[in-house]
């Protein structure tokens, strides 16, 4: 059956603004004139101009977070426990290695937000009435990925500080419909920190910082961050592939977030 492939990931750039100054990735490019030595050193004898053109090969250099470009949140980036509503005192929280890799491979819903105002916490009644909009009913492990005002800012200067976030109570109304892994085209699952910023000074309540990301203590999760595209994408009727990198005991891993398709 032919497949369409929708990319929703973003690329790992070292120029385009997609995170705080300094949590920017470092990319260092040599390129094929650049390394040539490179590879004399491994044979003894060998002269630049014996190689093709008299080409090394092209390498990158990358000082990195791994919570730069598109990635994969462990549920212990959020806290390091989680499922204390699922067992009693809950358990350690899994690292990136340690997701299950049925989580990252499963059919895809997107809700459209970007009407909503940047800073706006999203609730379970917005989920609730998206997906009626839509005309899904949630299934245990459906991917949820959230539009918002941010997806058409990435590599803006404003981007961090663009589009809505989730809130502990519509993360919560997914994960308890069986929901494992969620995504967003934002810098943050949660509202941008700006705004959170500004209700912390107003209200004083230690509570709604980064309430949604906080959510996995309840029941643990996977959330997608800096996807891309999800303005090419239905309401549902895909499947989203997003393994992510595995790096030992980390809090998350880059990804190659993939909308598939199914013509028929």
């Amino acid at each position: 059956m032919p497949r369409r492939f929708v990319d929703i990931s973003v690329a790992l750039d070292p120029v385009l603004a997609s995170d705080p100054p300094i949590m920017q990735p470092q990319v260092e490019y040599m390129d094929h004139q650049a390394t040539a030595d490179q590879i004399k050193s491994f044979f003894p004898g060998l002269e630049k101009d014996q190689l093709p053109d008299g080409e090394g090969w092209a390498v990158e250099r990358l000082t990195v977070s791994s919570h730069n470009g598109t990635h994969l949140d462990a549920p212990y980036h959020h806290h390091s426990t989680m499922n204390r509503a699922l067992k009693p005192g809950g358990e350690p929280a899994s690292t990136i290695d340690e997701v299950p890799l049925e989580w990252c491979f499963a059919p895809g819903v997107k809700l459209d937000f970007r009407h909503m105002a940047d800073g706006y916490v999203a609730t379970a009644g917005d989920v609730e009435a998206e997906l009626k909009r839509i005309g899904h009913e949630l299934a245990p492990l459906d991917i949820v990925l959230v539009n918002t005002a941010a997806g058409e800012r990435y590599g803006h200067p404003d981007y961090v500080g663009r589009g809505c976030g989730l809130g502990r109570e519509a993360t919560l109304y997914l994960l308890e419909r069986g929901v494992r892994v969620t995504g967003t085209d934002a810098w943050s699952w949660d509202a941008p920190f700006s705004a959170t910023a500004a209700r912390w000074a107003k209200e004083g309540d230690p509570s709604i910082i980064w309430e949604g990301h906080r959510a996995s203590m309840e029941i643990g999760y996977c959330h997608m961050e800096k996807l891309a595209n999800l303005d090419q994408l239905p309401g549902h009727g895909f499947l989203v592939s997003c393994f992510p990198y595995k790096i030992k005991k980390a809090s998350a891993g880059f990804t190659r977030a993939v909308a598939i398709f199914e013509d028929t």
